[in-house]
């Protein structure tokens, strides 16, 4: 199987950053860290190997991007309006930087956005609010509302709300979303969701799914036994919907 490593400084978060391709060709896939995960935590869990029959034929390439979760919506010692912001810069860099460099490695125009926990937020959420990039979602055990507390979870923004924290919450944007434009490229799109069925998040899937069935968006909701949220159900996972 095809690895290959890539550092560059990015212009839009002012610093270097580091992502890992595995694979030679196929579909495009934009994966996604865990909660203040690492570009290499993908492999390190074993689902680079859950896939290794896929990526061998070629059918999927896959892009692990690093995170900065701990400069933005996990960094306490800043404002809530900066961690938004950070946050807002790191989309920054996967549309200008990210994105236009997969296209450079592999002209395959299909792409993925996928991630587990909060890596299926920031998949989910990138992939709604842009979704003219993507003809496939695979978000699995994720949380879709960041500014409210669930279970041994905290709000990730304290009391303070603003246009932006609105605007990166998936449970907070898609109800109002009218734009017919939008709706008709997120209505082409491929959905995956999944949860287990004792995650804390279950609600905020339900919330979801919710949405997307009132707004007429195809989409898959599977509901796993347990709590379904570690690297071992996450592999059977991906196997099936990826």
């Amino acid at each position: 199987m095809q690895r290959k490593y890539h550092k560059w400084f990015s212009p839009n978060l002012n610093r270097d950053m580091e992502l890992l391709i595995f694979g030679h060709t196929g579909a495009r896939v934009l994966v996604f860290p865990t909660r203040r995960g690492r570009f290499y935590e993908y492999e390190n869990m074993g689902l680079v190997d859950a896939l290794s029959d896929r990526l061998e034929n070629g059918w999927l390439q896959l892009f692990c991007v690093d995170s900065v979760d701990r400069e933005s919506i996990y960094n306490r010692y800043i404002s809530p309006q900066d961690r938004i912001r950070r946050h807002r810069q790191y989309e920054q860099y996967i549309l200008n930087e990210v994105l236009p460099f997969s296209r450079l490695q592999n002209p395959q125009p299909f792409m993925i956005s996928h991630g587990c926990s909060l890596g299926a937020y920031h998949a989910a959420n990138i992939a709604f609010r842009h979704p003219q990039w993507f003809g496939k979602l695979v978000a699995l055990s994720g949380r879709y509302d960041l500014s409210a507390p669930v279970a041994e979870f905290r709000s990730l923004f304290d009391d303070y709300y603003d246009e932006d924290i609105y605007y990166n919450n998936p449970n907070h944007f898609l109800p109002n979303l009218e734009d017919a434009s939008i709706l008709n490229k997120l209505r082409r799109m491929q959905i995956v969701l999944t949860v287990g069925a004792a995650d804390p998040f279950l609600s905020s899937n339900l919330a979801l799914n919710e949405t997307l069935q009132l707004k007429n968006i195809p989409h898959e909701f599977y509901i796993w036994d347990g709590r379904a949220h570690q690297a071992d159900d996450w592999h059977k996972m991906v196997q099936i919907y990826l």
